[in-house]
């Protein structure tokens, strides 16, 4: 019996192309992109204050828009192409079909697919990005931050530490994203958030989540999601990206235990945006590490991933007058910042070496815990971080100054007093209160039924409140 024409080779399908680990990539590549659209948009609209949910999640979807045209007109190569300098790779587009349907060098699979992976990745750090400048930040101003960010910040440390730049010679261990994704956003954003200002007064004094359901719903996308973040890392289907998916919600599962443990230890009740922000931790600390260590280190790793940023959030943010002052939205300096940092200094000291030896980039690596050479390895761990903290915070702070003298990065006071409809003119929710313009014409003249053409009978008021 003849094959069938699918397991056949073919000018569509030849001989060296692996269809499992082409189907597994790009599953894992949609995975990571659900992670931004719509995981992060709903949570985004979700977890603030109502006036902002259309601006905060429009944010979230232009930055993952934005990323695509510029990934495969000249971000990608700079990234993952040809050596330009120890820390960049020459510019140049990712378009043309004899690049894209070619193999690439070590996954049995076409250019196309590596593409899109690493494109999906780039999107989702802008997108982190966006948590702390939510409620202020000119959308004209975002939409010149996106391509330059990208350009002159991401693809240092992606070309750095993934494509064949310095770190990865020396090195560097970071497994699926810990430094290049995560800790360069939580230093990212707090450097735009101190640039851009903060959010109006009564905002910062009062910004409850308009839809914790949604909050929900936008982390189930990411803890989920995470399977392709972390399960995509080996580049094929096989026993790390295995032990990588379990380490990843070993990890991730301890680290929302300890969390909500603490918050009931300390302020007597459990917290759901809390646990939340736990699972974003555990997540992120194991990223660096998903596939080079054992299952009893991500349990280390989630106990930790649980506590430090926990402190640094709770305890320290409220003792720091540099926390205190700039206004990081959504805290992502403590979920992605700290738990990016500890994640990378946590692989030095818990890299198995067998682990490592099984993962191709890191050959003849170990963490300090098994002695021999991983005295270095922290240390070059620790390296790592400062070049990506230093390079994040200089590089952001020049964009943001640039971008300040052709349009302002924050809005005007008005828009910040409204906010969805003024800025966009839209609202999420078919409801008249707070943070919206009264239009007549919209909502119809209330003066009859005791709107604000009357004094409406205190029983009868409905709180509008955020």
């Amino acid at each position: 019996m003849a094959a069938a024409s699918a397991y056949q080779s073919s000018a569509q399908a030849p001989d060296w192309l692996n269809k499992g680990d082409n189907a597994w990539q790009l599953t894992a590549a949609t995975l990571v992109g659900l992670q931004s659209f719509p995981g992060l948009v709903v949570l985004y609209g979700g977890v603030v204050k109502k006036k902002w949910a259309v601006n905060s999640a429009f944010m979230a979807l232009y930055a993952f828009a934005a990323v695509w045209i510029c990934w495969v007109t000249w971000a990608y190569n700079m990234s993952f192409g040809d050596k330009l300098i120890p820390i960049w790779g020459k510019a140049r587009p990712a378009l043309n079909q004899g690049f894209l349907i070619t193999p690439a060098a070590t996954p049995l699979y076409p250019m196309a697919t590596v593409v899109y992976f690493q494109c999906v990745f780039a999107a989702i750090t802008l997108v982190l990005i966006a948590g702390s400048l939510l409620g202020r930040m000119s959308f004209l101003a975002w939409m010149l931050f996106v391509p330059l960010w990208l350009t002159f910040s991401y693809t240092i440390g992606a070309f750095s530490v993934w494509g064949g730049g310095f770190l990865f010679q020396w090195g560097v261990i970071d497994y699926c994203g810990g430094y290049v994704i995560h800790l360069s956003a939580g230093f990212a954003g707090f450097t735009a958030a101190y640039w851009v200002g903060p959010r109006a007064q009564k905002d910062r004094e009062r910004f409850p989540p308009n839809n914790i359901l949604f909050t929900l719903t936008g982390a189930g996308l990411l803890w989920m999601g995470w399977a392709g973040f972390n399960g995509g890392g080996p580049y094929a289907v096989n026993t790390i990206a295995s032990m990588s998916v379990v380490n990843t919600n070993v990890c991730t599962a301890m680290s929302l235990i300890v969390w909500t443990c603490l918050d009931v230890i300390f302020f007597g009740k459990p917290s759901v945006v809390g646990a939340v922000q736990g699972m974003i931790t555990g997540l992120v600390c194991i990223t660096p590490a998903a596939g080079v260590v054992q299952g009893w280190a991500a349990l280390v790793m989630g106990v930790l991933a649980g506590s430090i940023p926990w402190y640094t959030m709770m305890i320290l943010h409220k003792r720091s007058r540099l926390l205190k002052h700039v206004d990081d939205t959504l805290g992502v300096i403590h979920t992605h910042g700290v738990a990016g940092l500890l994640g990378g200094l946590l692989t030095g000291l818990l890299a198995d070496p067998t682990l490592c030896n099984l993962f191709l980039p890191v050959t003849n690596s170990q963490g300090a815990f098994y002695g021999g050479v991983g005295g270095a390895q922290f240390g070059k761990q620790l390296a790592g971080a400062l070049f990506i903290i230093g390079w994040n915070v200089v590089v952001t702070s020049i964009i943001c100054v640039a971008i300040n003298f052709i349009v302002p990065l924050r809005m005007p006071e008005d828009k910040l007093e409204v906010g969805d409809d003024a800025v966009h003119g839209e609202e999420a929710y078919a409801l008249w209160g707070d943070g919206e313009l009264y239009d007549v014409t919209r909502h119809g003249d209330d003066t009859e039924h005791g709107g604000r053409g009357a004094v409406a009978p205190v029983t009868t008021t409905p709180n509008r409140e955020n």
